[in-house]
């Protein structure tokens, strides 16, 4: 994880090393002003705000070892959205106070601070609504177990139905101990979470979580574009009801590792590929739909429903057949766990 640590005076320049150490971070970067340069630090460029810009979009963390206001200017023309800001934290140059100044939940500032003041014997500053009543954090949450919140605006609108009142959670995974304060188990209400890699809104205003645990299979033609792999994908996860963003790999044979088309496709929709061998996907158990062709030509009797099930646990999409495209889905086992 990319961090970056700034200080503005010699004293400045002490306590981002303190910071730094308790890091453990091999990949955290130290910055000063010039007239303060020691070893382990690099200087703050002119014009700064190429500096600023360029780590405030290839940093996880930012910390600023100084006032909120100087850390408030540098970072003000850079920041756009919750889910893509990193984490910015401000510490005083004593390393008093540790304050979560940006993305406190969905980027991690929140934990980061407390864990940060918890190590320098600090205090920390948090001061997210959710937070300081004690209630669920929606969104920090969903950030850390690697689901995609469906949509932001209905993340907030839960959080402040949280703050009000008792929220349903309708899962569609076992829920292992107890759930969060603010929340409980329910299928109907103005306003609830749905935990599932399915698309259901049973609220009349639902905050849908998906985690990213569907294993994509797929087999085409020789020489099949892009587009046309793209189309049909789309269409078989819409007609079953299948969030796409649920996708955590794409899985072919061997034979199709040199297959642009799908290679390209798998790059533009971020999903790793990967390709096994005639054995290995004869080697998987499961009631498959046969192809005496698809045999013929691979020596496996089904590619995509085989290639998805290497992996995952459960078959959720059979083998469907598009333009020279076969696509299958299948699912990692999952349990979800609030504490």
């Amino acid at each position: 994880m990319r961090t970056a640590i700034f200080a503005y005076s010699r004293q400045g320049c002490r306590t981002a090393k303190k910071i730094a150490s308790v890091l453990h971070n091999d990949n955290t970067e130290l910055y000063t002003m010039e007239k303060y340069l020691e070893e382990g630090f690099a200087p703050v460029t002119k014009p700064s705000s190429e500096l600023y810009g360029s780590l405030f979009s290839g940093c996880e963390r930012l910390i600023f070892v100084g006032s909120c206001g100087i850390a408030v200017r540098h970072i003000a023309p850079f920041v756009k959205d919750k889910r893509t800001d990193p984490a910015v934290l401000c510490v005083d140059e004593l390393g008093k106070f540790v304050i979560s100044l940006l993305s406190g939940h969905i980027g991690g500032a929140n934990e980061l601070a407390l864990m940060l003041a918890d190590e320098i014997d600090a205090v920390p500053v948090v001061t997210t609504a959710t937070d300081i009543n004690g209630k669920f954090s929606v969104d920090a949450w969903a950030a850390k177990q690697g689901f995609v919140i469906g949509n932001i605006k209905k993340a907030k609108s839960v959080s402040a139905a949280i703050l009000e009142h008792t929220v349903p959670v309708s899962c569609a995974f076992p829920i292992i101990g107890a759930y969060p304060p603010g929340t409980e188990p329910g299928e109907e209400g103005d306003t609830g979470i749905v935990i599932d890699c399915f698309i259901r809104e049973p609220f009349r205003e639902t905050l849908r979580l998906i985690p990213k645990n569907v294993h994509l299979g797929i087999g085409c033609r020789r020489g099949t574009d892009k587009e046309k792999i793209e189309k049909v994908v789309r269409s078989v996860f819409a007609d079953n009801n299948l969030d796409l963003r649920s996708v955590k790999c794409a899985a072919s044979i061997d034979l199709k590792a040199d297959e642009e088309g799908l290679l390209a496709f798998c790059r533009e929709m971020d999903f790793p590929v990967s390709f096994y061998s005639a054995d290995e996907l004869n080697a998987v158990e499961g009631d498959f739909t046969p192809s005496s062709f698809v045999k013929s030509v691979t020596g496996v009797n089904n590619v995509c429903e085989r290639s998805a099930l290497l992996g995952a646990d459960k078959l959720i999409i059979k083998k469907t057949a598009m333009d020279g495209v076969t696509v299958a889905a299948a699912a990692e086992y999952l349990e979800v766990r609030f504490g």
